[in-house]
């Protein structure tokens, strides 16, 4: 017997896809993520740097981007060095706006492949809002007014630094009709 795999890890799949697919063409870094999924009980933002955006439309959920200090930096100045920009005129802290403000133009352009896939796939649409990112001290736990049951972490890693993404979907499931 074939059992159909949840709502959630179908667009947990897409997901890391879509941030492995935009994070490589950005960083011209390899990015991996690992084959399992964790279920969690929130999704919480984490430091270093915490980046987080809320989607809505015809499924609606939460996606929340956590990176070490070591990953951001990376990331970012990987980012600046693909588009030209020397690597002497870049920052270096991971609390310097360049790095969050990076962050979060990755994550806009992986939320929107994601969206698109969705949508090329299933027929779906969804939309976000701009993606907040930011420096962390300690961790803040985002509840949002609404039904999110389904949770999920997946860890990735770029040249040795560990990020992580977690997911929050409402209660829903995509049937597929042949």
């Amino acid at each position: 017997m074939q059992t159909q795999d949840a709502t959630i890890d179908i667009v947990s799949d897409v997901l890391c896809k879509a941030t492995k697919h935009v994070l490589e063409s950005c960083t011209k870094r390899t990015v991996k993520f690992s084959s399992t999924y964790q279920k969690i009980e929130k999704v919480t933002l984490k430091p270093d740097v915490g980046c987080f955006v809320q989607f809505s439309g015809d499924y609606n959920g939460l996606a929340v981007l956590n990176f070490s200090k070591e990953a951001a930096v990376l990331l970012y100045q990987s980012y600046m060095m693909a588009m030209g920009i020397p690597e002497n005129e870049l920052a270096k802290d991971f609390t310097s706006n360049e790095v969050s403000d990076s962050i979060g133009e990755m994550t806009n352009q992986l939320m929107g492949l994601l969206m698109r896939s969705v949508e090329d796939k299933f027929g779906l649409s969804s939309f976000c809002g701009q993606p907040k990112a930011l420096s962390l001290i300690t961790p803040i736990t985002l509840i949002i007014d609404s039904d999110f049951r389904e949770n999920r972490r997946v860890v990735f890693n770029v040249d040795h630094h560990k990020f992580h993404i977690e997911l929050a979907l409402e209660k829903t499931e995509f049937i597929v009709r042949k």
